[in-house]
C-alpha cells in the first residue's frame, strides 16, 4: 500500500522545494512547509519561499502564518501541522511535507523533546552575563561544553543559547545528550525521502542562491521590515540573510562583506543540518548529481515511493 504522507528533507538550497512541488503535482497532493522562517509574513526573498504562482497551483501550508514581530516555537509548529494534516486528509489527498528545520522534522517524526525544567535564577545570571560580556561570549562557552549544539545554534539566538547553558547548569549534561533520547523508532506513517548532494555542489548552489536573493531585492526587503511599526522578533532578526543585512544597514559592515557572511553562515548551517540528519533513521536517501534535472530527481523519488 502506498503511503499518503511523504516527507522530504535535506540541506538548504538542495532542491527540496522543487522536488516537493513536482511530487505534489504528480500525486495531486498538498504541501506542508517545515521551515522555521517561511512562517513569517513579508520575509519572502531571504527565506526562499515558493512563488505566489506555485502556491496558487499547489496549496502550501505553514507559510505566512505569523508576523515578523512574533516568536514561533516547536509547539506552535506541531499544533499547526496537526491541523493542516487533518485538513488535507479530509480532502482525501496525499501530503508532501518538506523542509530543512531539523528540530521541527525530528519533533514531527519522533515526538517533542521534553528536557529538564527551568531555573529563573540561572536564567537571570546568564542574561546578566550577556549584558556584561555579550552573547558571543556565551556562545563560545557553549562551544566548549556542547560543541554539537553550538554548531547548530546561531550565535545571535539568545533564547536557545540560554536554554542550552541552563540545561547544562541544571544537570551537568549538554542539551544534545538529552535530545539524543528521542525514540529510536520514528512514526511509521511517513515515507521519508532525503536529498543528498556532494558538498562542493551544495556550496555552489548556496552561493548562487545568495547572489539571486540580492538581485531580487533582499536589502530592500530588510529595510521594509525594519521600518514596520512593530520591531522584528529576535527569532526573525537572527535569520540567516536578515541578520547580516541588518548589520550592513546599521553601518556595522559593508554590503560586500555582509553578502559574503551570508554565504559563510549558510554553508555552516548546511553543515549543521548534515550533522542532524545523520541521526535520523529510516531515511531513503536520493543521491543527486550536479547535472540531474528535476525530472530525473522526481523519477528517483517516485521509484522509492512506488516500491
Amino acid at each position: 500500500m502506498l503511503k499518503n504522507k511523504i516527507l522530504i528533507l535535506g540541506v538548504t538550497a538542495g532542491g527540496k522545494g522543487k522536488l516537493a512541488f513536482e511530487l505534489a503535482k504528480t500525486l495531486n497532493a498538498e504541501i506542508i512547509s517545515i521551515d522555521s522562517m517561511k512562517v513569517y509574513r513579508r520575509m519572502d526573498i531571504g527565506t526562499a519561499k515558493p512563488s505566489i504562482e506555485r502556491r496558487a497551483e499547489i496549496k502550501h501550508h505553514l507559510i505566512d502564518v505569523v508576523e515578523p514581530s512574533e516568536s514561533f516555537s516547536v509547539d506552535s509548529f506541531l499544533s499547526l501541522t496537526d491541523k493542516s494534516i487533518k485538513e488535507i486528509q479530509a480532502k482525501d489527498k496525499p501530503i508532501v511535507a518538506v523542509g530543512g528545520t531539523a528540530m521541527y522534522i525530528k519533533a514531527l517524526l519522533y515526538g517533542i523533546f521534553d528536557g529538564p525544567g527551568t531555573d529563573e535564577n540561572i536564567r537571570k545570571n546568564l542574561k546578566r552575563q550577556i549584558n556584561e560580556t555579550g552573547l558571543a561570549d556565551l556562545h563560545k562557552k557553549l562551544s566548549v561544553i556542547d560543541p554539537e549544539s553550538a554548531s547548530r545554534i546561531h550565535q545571535n539566538d539568545e533564547k536557545r543559547i540560554v536554554r542550552a547553558l541552563e540545561v547544562y547548569e541544571l544537570t551537568g549534561k549538554p542539551i544534545s545528550a538529552f535530545q539524543q533520547q528521542f525514540s529510536a523508532e520514528p512514526k511509521t506513517d511517513w515515507l521519508v525521502l532525503g536529498l543528498q548532494r556532494e558538498k562542493s555542489d551544495a556550496s555552489h548552489r548556496i552561493n548562487e542562491r545568495v547572489k539571486k536573493m540580492i538581485e531580487l531585492g533582499l536589502v530592500d526587503e530588510v529595510k521594509s521590515l525594519l521600518a514596520e511599526e512593530k520591531p522584528l522578533s529576535m527569532q526573525a532578526r537572527c535569520a540567516i540573510g536578515y541578520a547580516e543585512i541588518i548589520n550592513y544597514l546599521e553601518q556595522k559592515e559593508t554590503l560586500e562583506k555582509s553578502i559574503e557572511q551570508i554565504k559563510i553562515n549558510t554553508r555552516r548551517f548546511a553543515k549543521a543540518q548534515r550533522t542532524w540528519f545523520k541521526t535520523f533513521r529510516f531515511v531513503n536517501w536520493i543521491n543527486t548529481a550536479e547535472n540531474d534535472t528535476i525530472e530525473q530527481v522526481l523519477d528517483k523519488a517516485l521509484k522509492i515511493y512506488k516500491k
